[in-house]
């Protein structure tokens, strides 16, 4: 398996860490840290030296309750950065937004990936993703950042989020986007209580049949705070265990935020799946 990039391929036999480089004043677990150009590449630098093969990086807060940015104050926080990571690493750089003028501008700068919660459906952004012959992530959420806890229902969460999932890929396909260039994300915490959250990460490999690599993003949620009663920085070992158990699902992508100790417990889960794996016949 493999994702289309506009200069390479990614590819996806092992699960992929991608680092999270949050160049926001807000986000939930990491907002301020990493603000000014030189704090944010030393981030990205430490992330790729801990094995990150992908960079995701994000000018807008997306936690619960946050408030919108403009398109020029989300340009001015991460088109500088893109630009000097795409000049200082040879990794892959995706632009965490929704907004088509500022995927149309990371993409100049240097990026080759955009993850968009919103799932292109924003005006114009199917079509500018398609011209920039970009991967992109679609990630589903029911609501929207600022409200998007306040009362989510689902009859059937897995089924309500593959459909979403599904036909957001149509419509990606017939915009000219294609299948070789998109990954799906469901969107853990997007809209959903602990029980949603729970469906879906135990049932990951429904969405096999999507025909398009899984990103799972896990790391350092709310639901672990439910569920352990743990704040933000003391998340990594839930963090670490539903990464491995998304992995052995059948998710190729993990967004994180620890990227060391992440790699290292999908290495462990990576040798023993290979242990289930026949060995191609020799001689």
């Amino acid at each position: 398996m493999f994702l289309q990039l506009p200069r390479r391929r990614l590819a996806l036999d092992a699960p992929v860490v991608m680092g999270i480089l949050n160049v926001t004043p807000d986000s939930f677990s990491d907002g301020g840290v990493h603000a000014t150009l030189e704090q944010a590449c030393e981030r990205a630098r430490q992330m790729v030296a801990e094995g990150a093969g992908i960079i995701d990086i994000g000018g807008e807060s997306t936690r619960p309750g946050a408030a919108s940015v403009s398109e020029a104050e989300e340009l001015d926080r991460v088109v500088p950065v893109i630009e000097r990571l795409a000049r200082e690493l040879d990794v892959v750089l995706s632009v965490d937004t929704t907004k088509p003028l500022v995927m149309r501008e990371a993409i100049r700068a240097g990026a080759e990936m955009i993850n968009d919660i919103n799932a292109l459906r924003a005006e114009s952004a199917v079509e500018t993703a398609a011209a920039s012959g970009a991967a992109v992530c679609l990630m589903h959420m029911q609501g929207e950042p600022r409200t998007m806890q306040q009362d989510p229902r689902y009859q059937d969460v897995v089924g309500e989020v593959h459909a979403f999932l599904q036909e957001r890929i149509r419509h990606c396909l017939a915009a000219g986007i294609g299948r070789e260039r998109i990954a799906v994300d469901p969107g853990f915490g997007f809209g959903k209580r602990l029980e949603h959250n729970q469906a879906l990460l135990g049932r990951l490999a429904a969405f096999d049949d999507l025909g398009c690599p899984l990103l799972a993003g896990l790391s350092r949620k709310s639901m672990f705070g439910q569920l352990l009663g743990l704040p933000v920085e003391r998340r990594l070992p839930a963090s670490l265990a539903a990464a491995v158990l998304a992995a052995w699902q059948g998710a190729r992508i993990l967004r994180v935020h620890d990227v060391g100790p992440t790699v290292e417990a999908l290495k462990v889960a990576q040798f023993a799946r290979q242990a289930g794996t026949p060995a191609a016949p020799t001689g």
